[in-house]
């Protein structure tokens, strides 16, 4: 075993998988600087991307998606898992572990296999409000578990909310308001609504604000829209109003602290990720689940729309109507008054927010690495 503590963290496919982890090790060489910190993950997912603009290094192993339903590849899954443990038994040898921390995804499996054989400390977290299969697997012989909250049914669980990045988690939106709206370009003093689909868009919102943004910005009301890299507008939104620019469209948001600083309101998915981050800062929203997968997108956003700090409205009921009369009842009221139901719902997010998740786990890591050492 190295002098210097190791710890491999294990989550990839999505963003609500890597930025837990991501968080979770910032979090770690805050407090010990001298750490190893090795993500792993598959070729499949974003974390090809985001590990190393993190600074951290990057272990791949083969991805093996679990069938839901009976299939030919069904038979195969036995010998390709098989090859995926022994690529992740090979990254904690030779990085020699200490513990592992899993966040589920593809990679997670191998992972949680391989540190079972090699008897290493596991510690899980869940994001989700549904317990995906990886993490219901991990959590049988997990030595520590986390959740996002007590809604979700994992062996062992603990509630603790979601690791959100230090940079989100303590953010000030009102101090940074005027600087992240002249990032974007926007006007510094005109209530703005945020609308972003995840790391790769959404049609559904995309459609959706485009529609409506014409009597949106005609109220005075500005829009920060990330459309998705991938994703092309059905039409061109309104982008002047009285000579300044009101519906700026980017691709992609690479500075989600300054994105949610700029808002008064986001239009988003439900995703955890999502979820814990807007409620982390305080920001309201109208959150549209992704009507499909298991169902988990809504459950993740009922806590926080019962606490009052959001809305939920089916996709299906997302019309241009729907959304101008949400967006105008509340952002113009704000503009008038400064007070009234969104004032409200920012107050209740930020009460519902999880702000020092990261390091709660993190003690946990730390307490099984000590323990693992001195055994």
């Amino acid at each position: 075993m190295t002098g210097r503590l190791s710890v491999v963290v294990a989550g990839g496919g999505t963003a609500g998988h890597i930025e837990p982890a991501l968080a979770v090790a910032d979090t770690i060489k805050q407090a010990r600087p001298q750490a190893l910190v090795t993500a792993l993950g598959t070729p499949r997912g974003l974390e090809g991307a985001l590990v190393p603009a993190r600074g951290y290094p990057l272990e791949l192993v083969p991805a093996v998606p679990l069938p839901r339903k009976p299939s030919r590849d069904l038979a195969t899954v036995p010998s390709r898992l098989a090859g995926a443990v022994r690529a992740a038994a090979s990254v904690l040898d030779r990085v020699q572990a200490d513990v592992l921390v899993g966040f589920g995804g593809y990679v997670a499996v191998p992972a949680y296999l391989a540190a079972r054989r090699r008897k290493i400390p596991i510690v899980v977290h869940e994001a989700n409000a549904k317990a995906g299969i990886a993490n219901r697997l991990g959590a049988r012989f997990a030595d520590q578990v986390f959740t996002a909250s007590g809604q979700t049914r994992l062996k062992g669980g603990t509630p603790v909310g979601v690791p959100v990045r230090q940079q989100i988690a303590q953010l000030d939106r009102a101090a940074s308001r005027a600087s992240a709206r002249e990032h974007f370009g926007l006007d510094p003093h005109a209530p703005t609504l945020l609308v972003f689909g995840g790391s790769q868009g959404a049609r559904a919102l995309n459609e959706a604000v485009v529609a409506a943004s014409a009597r949106i910005t005609a109220a005075g009301v500005q829009i920060l829209h990330a459309k998705g890299p991938n994703q092309t507008l059905s039409a061109e939104p309104s982008s002047a109003f009285e000579g300044r620019v009101r519906h700026v469209v980017v691709d992609y948001l690479t500075r989600m602290d300054l994105a949610y600083a700029a808002a008064d309101l986001a239009l988003c998915r439900s995703g955890a990720m999502t979820v814990a981050e807007v409620s982390a800062v305080g920001l309201p929203s109208v959150f549209v689940p992704l009507p499909h997968g298991n169902g988990e997108q809504a459950l993740n956003a009922l806590d926080l729309v019962a606490a009052g700090g959001g809305l939920l409205v089916p996709e299906a009921e997302l019309t241009a109507d729907r959304l101008g009369e949400i967006v105008r009842g509340l952002l113009c009221e704000q503009r008038g008054t400064g007070q009234g139901a969104l004032a409200r719902m920012a107050e209740s997010a930020l009460r519902a927010g999880s702000h020092d998740t990261a390091e709660v786990i993190v003690r946990a890591v730390l307490a099984l690495a000590e323990g693992a050492r001195r055994g």
